[in-house]
């Protein structure tokens, strides 16, 4: 089995302070339910460190990592379907905790309706969001929360999948509804707005 980091050309270098970039690259993309899947099979770890804080990615038993000066290079342990999709995956999650370290991740939520606002009381973030109380969300260890103005909350952090499952949360307090777009919805989102009764019946006229 030849090393991934020399003969894919698909191969990426992200850099790192003090030299530690991760040289790593793989044939096949797959999701994180196979790491799931297979957590009990983990054994040696890779870590990285950088300006925004640590990380380690604990290995599954069928890829291997070496250090070699600079660059981390892994190779699946056989030429197996399995190893193979490990290769991909566990390339992924390094190059994910070299960015994160390195850079960072962000995602950006924005919040829609009359009276709809959040605010950062201490280590809690404060939503109202219409209801009759309001919604009280403590901030996980290792995420940072923003809010540059009442509409607009930052999620940020160097682990990708924690920055995300934030969001996600943050997000499902009140999903935008399809009629009006109200709610709380990711930067970007577009959101496919209904027509209203009246004007349903109106046109079917």
């Amino acid at each position: 089995m030849q090393s991934a980091a020399v003969h894919d050309r698909r191969a990426i270098v992200l850099a790192a302070p003090q030299r530690t970039s991760t040289h790593v690259s793989c044939r096949k993309k797959t999701c994180c339910d196979s790491l799931r899947r297979h957590r009990q099979r983990e054994g040696p770890g890779v870590k990285g460190k950088g300006p925004k804080g640590a990380l380690a990615v604990a290995l599954h038993s069928d890829v291997a990592a070496k250090v070699e000066g600079s660059e981390v290079k892994i190779d699946p342990r056989a030429d197996t379907k399995r190893a193979r999709a490990m290769w991909g995956t566990y390339r992924s999650l390094l190059a994910n905790a070299m960015t994160g370290v390195t850079k960072g991740f962000e995602r950006r939520l924005e919040i829609s309706g009359v009276g709809y606002r959040a605010a950062v009381q201490g280590k809690n973030l404060q939503v109202q969001l219409g209801y009759s109380h309001d919604i009280v969300y403590p901030i996980p260890e290792g995420i940072t929360i923003a809010v540059p103005k009442a509409t607009e909350v930052i999620v940020t952090g160097i682990d990708q999948q924690k920055v995300g499952h934030v969001a996600a949360e943050i997000r499902a307090f009140r999903k935008p509804e399809p009629y009006k777009g109200k709610g709380v919805r990711y930067e970007g989102e577009t959101i496919k707005i209904k027509p209203g009764k009246a004007f349903a019946g109106a046109g079917a006229k």
